[in-house]
């Protein structure tokens, strides 16, 4: 009796511990994303169950246009951002027999980002890029179509600091609102 007791023990504690593995974010995954307005390939590190470190780097895009003299142009600009990642609701989502591969689910983070004035690619001539950093917090969705496939928004507001030096033609005020709306798809290997 022992051992069946013992045996179905053994057994309950080993569906418990998988099922907890089950909730809880990946290790780690690589994937490439592109949007209206960059591409950008990124890395999350599982922290705890719920919380990954996102590293990022990519191009950020910019378009303009003017009626009045018929300019026209775009701009992409290199980009680094490290974002810490809260998947607030993967336990809910297990809970409903919902997918959480891959780190699909909703979260709440606070994306760093990094534009450095080192080169862009645009086609207008004598472009002055002022590079800039931004803590912008963030709340967004992550869903998977398939195996590999995801899609991914986000929505937030925070702050952003021009970063200048006195040969710049920058006079403005180097604080700013900085503004997070992404819509992006992308392939997760």
């Amino acid at each position: 009796m022992k051992n069946h007791l013992a045996s179905f023990a053994f057994f309950i504690i080993s569906i418990t511990a998988g099922y907890a593995q089950t909730t809880s974010v990946e290790e780690s995954i690589f994937s490439a994303q592109t949007g209206f307005l960059g591409m950008y390939f990124n890395h999350e590190l599982r922290l705890t169950n719920k919380i990954a470190l996102r590293s990022e780097v990519g191009l950020d895009a910019g378009f303009w246009g003017s009626d009045v003299n018929d300019i026209n142009g775009y701009l992409l600009a290199p980009v680094f951002t490290l974002e810490p990642r809260w998947y607030y609701n993967l336990k809910k989502r297990t809970n409903k027999g919902k997918r959480i591969a891959n780190n699909t689910g909703n979260f709440v983070s606070i994306k760093t980002s990094y534009h450095p004035d080192w080169f862009t690619i645009t086609n207008a001539d004598h472009l002055n890029f002022i590079g800039d950093f931004t803590i912008i917090p963030t709340w967004g969705i992550r869903r998977h179509i398939g195996n590999h496939f995801n899609y991914e928004t986000g929505i937030g507001l925070g702050y952003g600091r021009y970063i200048t030096t006195k040969e710049d033609y920058y006079y403005g005020d180097k604080n700013v609102l900085a503004a997070n709306l992404h819509l992006r798809i992308g392939y997760t290997f």
